[in-house]
């Protein structure tokens, strides 16, 4: 079984990405690095964290970067989701803040979509990129209270009557992070010979 270093030290993230990745081992990393984040895009991001932490630990690592990006507000989210609002907010405070943005927008005005990059990081010359992607549109107002982030204000597509912190289950299932690990799964089980 492939076996990758998870780029965070948090071993919760790491277990959340255990679940969802059966064909491959994954384990957090022994310690925490600080990267700095100077990438234009998610891709960019992912490849200087597996970076860092192949460079440190000498072993496979799995990177991931994601976000939140709003039609409305080209370039304001999206890598810099984590950021927006600036320094002194917390999650909750940066969903409010997108809310206040976008107040008496309409519903066309209102699309939006989270995205994840994973980038699975073997040596130098073998790199591989997995895209996730779940659209829907940010409502009118902060409800829920499971998941973090933009959850509480994020409606997905597929289940516009609730917002993504109203259903953790579903979450598990059809999340940007499931549906990146879902391709990269596919990958390696083909790639190991295993039915996919």
């Amino acid at each position: 079984m492939l076996e990758f270093i998870l780029a965070t030290g948090n071993p919760h993230k790491a277990k959340e990405f255990q679940v969802l990745l059966s064909a491959v081992k994954v384990s957090a990393a022994p310690e925490k690095l600080e990267v700095d984040e100077t990438g234009k895009t998610f891709s960019e991001n992912a490849l200087l964290k597996a970076e860092a932490y192949y460079q440190k630990f000498k072993a496979p690592v799995l990177a991931d970067d994601s976000g939140l990006v709003v039609d409305a507000l080209p370039g304001e989210l999206g890598i810099y989701s984590a950021r927006y609002g600036g320094a002194g907010l917390d999650d909750k405070g940066r969903a409010l803040k997108l809310l206040e943005a976008l107040e008496g927008k309409d519903e066309s005005e209102r699309q939006a979509h989270f995205v994840c990059h994973l980038c699975f990081y073997f040596s130098p010359g073998e790199i591989f990129f997995f895209e996730g992607r779940v659209d829907g549109q940010i409502g009118e107002q902060y409800v829920g209270e499971h998941g973090f982030g933009y959850d509480p204000v994020f409606h997905p597509k597929a289940k516009p009557e609730v917002t993504m912190a109203q259903v953790p289950e579903w979450k598990d299932q059809h999340s940007h992070r499931a549906e990146a690990c879902r391709h990269a799964e596919a990958f390696f089980q083909k790639r190991l010979g295993q039915k996919a």
